[in-house]
């Protein structure tokens, strides 16, 4: 007995007779540390018991005092000597040689630290001097949960805005940057690099630049721990975000450049999950020049799981290289990313005014309407670099991301004076004289500089084919697998194309005295007569040398001959993205691809595919026309299903004419496919059909009733989408197509046996008679009131019955007709159906009548002649032998007490 905790003699007592037994953490009405206010025999004052329980020799005590220090913060905040005091007892609490009391306590931190903000006039430098300390501390305590619990409550703070600088710079950084140190133990470093990783995106850049930046760089290179440079790598695009482009690649590309060479497969797989995001932070130099064919590797890695995440992420890459004025699209004031619509729209929206509303201006996350083809804009909105940013976050939503920096003018088209610049937004624009320089005579300073210019081109050039050689190299000893036979292929096609184009001027001059005549557009300097640039207007003497002034007519043919051939073999050349980005993105519909990389890397195409069309733009759809074919013939139907989903959006990217030429024939076939792809296009039917043309747009009036039949006869669900489909595609139709065609299939739909397709398809009917009444076509809306009558109100069934009255009341509601109109066809029918034989019948019509038509002023006036015939319904229903009648009739309805309910009142 003398081993039992003096505890339960006093504590547990009056725990015991507090309620404590029963306390959880769902009750939050009850305070932890209540037992506090208790008078007990120790005659103790709260402060003084609180001090005597923090430091009992039993850990539960220990623990319930710093599971309850916000209470007790609060009780004795009033008093600035007593809130010290307790601030005191905290700080010999966090000593505790006991783990969890420790945990209790760093997990009330955060709570403690907003108390604390929101009391900051009495206490301005409480969190400073007494949490921030503990918290420091506890980062490198000794036992794994409180360094677990202390690290995210570091986070919540630094979420929260509740650490000074100060204290980031001056306790925080430091402690981090020691506990990431070479020299100190492998697990503080792993904790130390992830909770550096997480803070970079939370600080500002400077603080980032100075201080973290330099070790993030030195644990990228870490020989000794793989998951300290993986750690590193998986936050590499969110490190880049925060320090910005000029620090991106000045430091951090170089690191990632080895990072993506690892010798750790698993480091180069996670490089490519985050190439993307780092690809965005640069500019599209280093973009083009350097990672592009790092990406090239990883693409060609040996290891399959590294091939197959660069494949997935090579349409997200690809759309890093997205140019808005390229693309068609401009940015508007709001911020948002919009179609550019045709020159001659454009001048007529900016000449009218109210037309500029109806412009085909829409945001990329909801793109509903087509643009013309592609000419430039007019006129650009003035904050451009205010917008870029956050749009290249957001347009990747339908798969595409806008380069930053980008400018939103065509090369070649005079700048509008209104576009926002940081140079000339002081100034006026200065005056374009590329035309009056192409006139001026080429000096021999200039010709030198082009001379150095196209040996510094030869150079690069020499050194990407340095480059792709080496790779080809590394790729020998794995040619028994076909996708690497397929990769050296495609390297050897770019080198031959990095060698002819390395070839110099002098060299191409030899060829041309040595071998088959060439075509010289410029003066020929063999000729006797050349003697300078400006003297090129002077006609060709030498007859033995063929010049560009004097060719027979056959050379012309034979160089247009030559042409088009060369056209056709450059079909898909395009100069937005790397040709070999390209090169790679369409071959992800070969065969061999599933085989050797992924099975479901067609499904990636085809996910990507708008992202990368958005990037090339329009007048590049040639190069993905035909993958797109093939995507959407492909065998397995979540490639076809992910087409469907996202066909509208492509139909915004290419325009009309696009549209109707190449996706329309793959709609119709999607039309016809299976249930699972048939949604993705009824999800978005509305979208698709208003972009194309009206004629167009009416044929499908014919295969609209094909959505009523699906495979699984309970796929309900789709007869749900159709309705809703339905209500809004009324306004793409005139009322005698709607009343011909969708009448029809909204009579169907009211029949249904699933009562959620019966309740929005009411909706729908609700909806065509609007459209017949606003467009004055009475007649139409009568002829189908009385088909509706003739359907509803006298069916058989007593579910029909009720429809109709479901109808009457939204109808009377939504206010689609008018009153009089309503009072004259629909209303007879409807009072009617007070004597329906079921109550069910009755009890909407009761509704109908006390929620609805009675709460109209056209029913309610005392001079409306039917004002009587509804008052008399309502009269017999409030008489119905049916209670659930009797109380929706009722003047105030009001619940009947049970006899339960009476006996406890």
């Amino acid at each position: 007995m003398a081993g039992i905790p003096l505890y339960f003699v006093d504590l547990q007592d009056d725990l015991d007779d507090f309620g404590f037994e029963d306390y959880g953490p769902d009750c939050e009405s009850m305070r932890i540390t209540a037992f506090l206010d208790i008078p007990g025999q120790d005659n103790l004052t709260p402060l003084a018991r609180l001090e005597k329980y923090a430091f009992s020799d039993n850990i539960f005590n220990r623990q319930i005092i710093a599971r309850g220090l916000l209470d007790v913060l609060r009780d004795f905040s009033s008093n600035e000597e007593d809130f010290l005091t307790v601030m005191e007892i905290v700080v010999r609490l966090s000593e505790d040689t006991e783990p969890t009391v420790r945990t209790e306590l760093i997990e009330q931190v955060p709570q403690i630290a907003i108390f604390l903000q929101e009391s900051r006039p009495h206490f301005p430098r409480a969190s400073s001097e007494y949490l921030m300390p503990i918290l420091v501390r506890y980062l490198t305590d000794p036992n794994n949960q409180v360094r677990k619990v202390s690290q995210e409550a570091l986070l919540i703070l630094l979420e929260q805005d509740l650490i000074d600088q100060s204290d980031l710079e001056n306790r925080v950084c430091p402690i981090l940057l020691d506990l990431s140190s070479p020299e100190n133990d492998d697990e503080y470093k792993v904790e130390a690099v992830n909770i550096i990783c997480k803070m970079i995106s939370m600080l500002g850049k400077q603080t980032v630049e100075q201080m973290l930046l330099p070790r993030f760089c030195d644990l990228c290179s870490d020989a000794k721990l793989f998951q300290v440079r993986k750690v590193c790598a998986a936050n590499f695009g969110d490190v880049c975000n925060a320090v910005g482009q000029e620090a991106t690649e000045k430091f951090l590309i170089p690191k990632f450049l080895e990072l993506c060479s690892d010798s750790a497969w698993g480091m180069r797989k996670v490089c490519a999950e985050c190439f993307m995001s780092v690809s965005y932070t640069t500019s599209s130099e280093v973009r083009r020049t350097k990672l592009s064919p790092l990406f090239i590797n990883l693409i060609s890695d040996p290891c399959r799981w590294v091939r197959q995440t660069a494949f997935q992420s090579l349409g997200p890459f690809i759309s890093t290289f997205a140019n808005p004025s390229s693309a068609g699209l401009y940015v508007k004031e709001d911020g948002t990313l919009s179609i550019r619509p045709p020159l001659d729209d454009a001048t007529q929206l900016s000449s009218s005014p109210d037309n500029h509303k109806d412009a085909t201006t829409q945001s990329v996350a909801n793109l509903l309407h087509p643009s013309g083809d592609e000419k430039p804009e007019t006129s650009l909105p003035r904050s451009v670099g205010d917008t870029q940013d956050s749009l290249s976050r957001d347009i990747f939503s339908v798969g595409a991301t806008v380069t930053p920096g980008k400018k939103l003018h065509v090369n070649g088209e005079p700048r509008p004076a209104d576009v926002f610049n940081s140079f000339l937004y002081w100034r006026s624009p200065l005056p374009d004289i590329s035309e009056e320089l192409e006139l001026l005579p080429l000096e021999g300073s200039h010709a030198d500089r082009e001379r150095d210019s196209n040996s510094s081109t030869v150079c690069s050039t020499c050194m990407a084919s340095s480059d792709i050689e080496m790779v080809i190299q590394s790729l020998q000893g794995h040619l028994d697998d076909p996708d690497v036979q397929a990769q050296v292929q495609v390297l050897s096609a770019a080198l031959r194309a990095a060698e002819l184009d390395s070839i110099s001027p002098d060299e191409t001059e030899n060829e041309q005295e040595s071998g088959p005549p060439q075509l010289q557009h410029n003066p020929c300097p063999e000729c006797p007569n050349y003697t300078d640039a400006s003297e090129s207007d002077a006609p060709c003497q030498n007859t033995d040398m063929v010049c560009g002034r004097d060719l027979p007519s056959e050379t012309h043919e034979d160089e247009q001959s030559g042409n088009r051939s060369a056209g056709d073999e450059k079909s898909k050349v395009q100069d937005v993205v790397p040709q070999p980005l390209l090169d790679q993105y369409l071959s992800m519909t070969d065969p061999v691809r599933a085989q050797t990389v992924d099975t479901e890397i067609t499904k990636h195409c085809a996910y990507s595919l708008p992202g990368v069309a958005l990037t090339l733009g329009r007048q590049n759809w040639h190069c993905l026309k035909d993958t797109y074919e093939t995507l959407a013939a492909d065998v397995q139907w979540k490639v076809r299903r992910t087409l469907a989903f996202s066909i509208h959006e492509l139909a915004v990217i290419l325009g009309d004419k696009l549209t109707a030429a190449d996706l329309v024939p793959i709609f119709n076939g999607f039309l016809k496919d299976l249930d699972e792809v048939r949604i993705g296009v009824l999800k978005h039917l509305y979208d698709f059909l208003k972009l194309l043309h009206a004629d167009t747009r009416r044929e499908y009036l014919y295969q609209l009733q094909e959505f009523l039949t699906t495979d699984n006869i309970r796929n309900w669900r789709f007869r749900y989408e159709l309705a809703e489909q339905l209500i809004l595609i009324l306004e793409l139709y005139n009322p005698k197509d709607v009343y011909d065609y969708l009448r029809i299939l909204a009579l169907t739909l009211c029949s249904d046996k699933v009562s959620e397709v019966r309740w929005i398809s009411f909706k729908l009917i609700v909806a065509i008679l609007q459209k017949l009444y606003a467009n004055g076509e009475t007649q139409l809306g009568v002829n189908f009131i009385n088909e509706l009558i003739v359907r509803f109100r006298h069916s058989s069934k007593w579910v029909g019955r009720q429809a109709f009255a479901f109808i009457c009341q939204a109808v009377v509601q939504a206010e689609c007709i008018p009153a009089d109109q309503f009072a004259s066809h629909m209303l007879p029918s409807l009072l009617s159906l007070a004597s329906d034989p079921v109550p069910n019948v009755r009890v909407l019509l009761a509704k109908a009548l006390k929620q609805t038509l009675l709460e109209k002023a056209y029913f309610t006036s005392l001079g409306n002649p039917h004002l009587e015939s509804v008052e008399k319904a309502v009269l017999a229903m409030q008489l119905d032998a049916d209670q659930d009648v009797r109380f929706f009739s009722a003047n105030e309805p009001k619940r009947q007490t049970t006899p339960v309910e009476q006996s406890v009142d």
